[in-house]
């Protein structure tokens, strides 16, 4: 009776009210507040419910079983919140009106799982199995079911305003919410179990372990789904943007090795970030390569006609504006690059003050690099006269 799912499931969600607490700061929005709270109820309830902690609650108190009723009033609080959370999430003009009646009739039930457990008689003390143990003594009886419907009606509610929520959004939002309502509705299993392990022992059968082992389970799997819900679209945008910048990196590593000679003997390249982050390697290697091409531009290594060529020769196999770019751009950077390893620094032909279009801008480089990672793609280009037998690509 360790209670490694109770106190798993606390963690997990008290994880996630971590990750919200910021916004909750900078906000105050009534959702988050909502969102805030039944997070923190949620982590609360798995806490009590754990078998060291139903311990430590009766000693301490001296009342056998007075952890069964704190439990089940934080549940029942818990259950409030989730129904507060959907009405702040259907939004409308009586928001707040509707929240307190929700709230209002929770705080009854509350009551009324104090003054059933006052009128009952529990003497012994029981830290997994009280659902089932006491499921027909007069009053405990009737506490028990009044919690587990409660808990029933409240996620029930949730998962279902939630799936219609999911209907109208998209994206990581969406994601989010699908799996807040199947983290939800694995929550069901804890009171349906619950539910069915009372009724069997009403009729004679004993079911306990739905109690001791299913409803654990079924609570704690739905708490990490429901906090992961809660994350995905807090990370999900920051994650698509980490991947993002780490495939634009990766993507430019063929024209970095077209430059990477000329960029150490001249001296060109930045030196190499000590903060590892996808943004800071993109950064240096997209600094080495403009380093590297305002080089050759400078030195007038550029072939206007080669580029033209190239480009209109993509442009009819292709009939892509942006590809016919990047493959004049790959034709004339790796020619100019042999031109400069030759060490001619004879302007190259074509290159007599006519302008090229504009420097290429940082995602076209990538556009650039692929062209230079596939030449067989490429349209073939001609030499050119005054090269002194350089070899194009």
């Amino acid at each position: 009776m360790t209670g490694l799912i109770n106190y798993v499931s606390c963690g997990a969600l008290w994880l996630g009210l971590g990750a919200k607490l910021p916004d909750l700061i900078r906000h105050r929005d009534p959702f988050l507040r909502a969102l805030s709270a039944t997070l923190a109820l949620g982590s609360l309830c798995f806490l009590l419910g754990a078998p060291p902690t139903v311990g430590a609650i009766n000693r301490v108190s001296g009342i056998p079983n007075l952890a069964a009723p704190v439990t089940y009033a934080v549940i029942t609080t818990y259950s409030a919140s989730s129904m507060v959370l959907v009405v702040y999430w259907r939004g409308g003009p009586a928001v707040r009106h509707t929240a307190r009646r929700w709230m209002a009739g929770y705080a009854v039930v509350v009551v009324a799982l104090a003054v059933l457990f006052a009128l009952g008689d529990a003497p012994a003390e029981r830290r997994t199995d009280f659902d089932t143990y006491y499921s027909m003594t007069p009053y405990t009886a009737e506490m028990i079911v009044l919690y587990l419907v409660a808990h029933l009606i409240a996620v029930v509610a949730t998962a279902t305003a939630t799936l219609r929520w999911a209907r109208d959004v998209h994206g990581w939002l969406r994601g989010g919410l699908l799996t807040m309502a199947l983290g939800t509705v694995l929550g069901t299993g804890y009171s349906i179990s619950k539910l069915v392990a009372v009724a069997g022992h009403w009729c004679g059968q004993t079911w306990s372990p739905l109690v001791t082992q299913v409803a654990p389970a079924a609570a704690g799997l739905g708490a990490l789904l429901f906090v992961a819900g809660t994350l995905i679209p807090l990370a999900g945008p920051r994650l698509s943007a980490w991947l993002l910048t780490w495939r634009a990196y990766v993507r430019l590593r063929p024209l970095e090795d077209e430059l990477d000679e000329m960029l150490t003997r001249r001296h060109l390249r930045v030196p190499r970030p000590s903060w590892f982050s996808p943004t800071t390697l993109l950064v240096w290697r997209q600094t080495s390569i403009q380093n590297a091409l305002g080089h050759l531009d400078a030195n007038k290594l550029f072939d206007h006609d080669l580029y033209e060529q190239t480009h209109d020769a993509a442009l009819l196999n292709a009939s892509d504006a942006e590809a016919a770019r990047a493959a004049a751009w790959a034709a004339i950077i790796s020619a100019a690059v042999r031109i400069e390893r030759s060490g001619q620094q004879t302007p190259a032909a074509g290159s007599d003050g006519r302008l090229l279009p504009r420097a290429p801008e940082p995602a076209a480089l990538v556009h650039i690099s692929a062209a230079l990672a596939s030449p067989g793609d490429a349209p073939a280009s001609r030499p050119h006269r005054g090269t002194q037998g350089v070899e194009y690509p």
